[in-house]
């Protein structure tokens, strides 16, 4: 049975993985960004398929290969992930605002913007938790946000820990949800092993 006292460690880890990636993201672009976490949710598996729907969004998600293990996603619609692409490329060549679609410029300032949130995330969260979590690549896909679910989690885990979220940075704000996936026995024990100040 986890202390109640720590069940405070949850908003720590979104404020602490929030900060870190906007951290890292002005550094990469060298604007003011900030990433605030608006809600917190334990939701069921059945009951994310439903809140993403079936629209087709660009999915981040990396594998955490140490405890707690599993999966995070960061899920993002096409317009605000053009957005974050132009406001990292600022005057560059290869920045098409009116185009629809991704320049191979976008993409790639996309992928960049991918691999600097999941891992200022997953650093947050190892600094709260008091570890060291280790995940692999990034993976990009673009389809149905549900399907997304199924290939990630399929009959996996049973609940999820869902972080509505959204990152400004340089007027382009964009709305960005995280849903992570971790072995919720494993995450428990991380948390049980914090030793919390009087």
């Amino acid at each position: 049975m986890i202390d109640i006292r720590k069940l405070a460690l949850f908003n720590k880890m979104a404020k602490e993985g929030g900060t870190t990636v906007a951290d890292h993201l002005a550094q990469m672009t060298g604007m003011a960004t900030e990433m605030e976490i608006t809600k917190i949710n334990f939701i069921g598996l059945q009951d994310i398929r439903a809140h993403v729907g079936d629209d087709e969004q660009i999915g981040i998600s990396v594998d955490l290969q140490e405890r707690p293990h599993g999966t995070v996603l960061f899920l993002m619609n096409a317009q605000s992930a053009k957005r974050l692409a132009q406001a990292t490329l600022g005057d560059m060549a290869g920045a098409e605002p009116d185009a629809s679609g991704f320049s191979d410029m976008e993409r790639s300032a996309i992928q960049e913007i991918g691999n600097i949130m999941t891992s200022g995330f997953i650093d947050g969260w190892a600094n709260v938790l008091e570890t060291t979590i280790d995940m692999s690549t990034p993976t990009f896909t673009y389809g149905p946000s549900s399907g997304m679910i199924d290939e990630l989690v399929g009959d996996g885990e049973e609940m999820a820990l869902m972080f509505d979220s959204q990152v400004r940075a340089h007027e382009a704000d964009v709305d960005v949800t995280v849903y992570t996936f971790p072995e919720l026995d494993e995450l428990v024990e991380l948390m049980e092993e914090i030793t919390l100040d009087e």
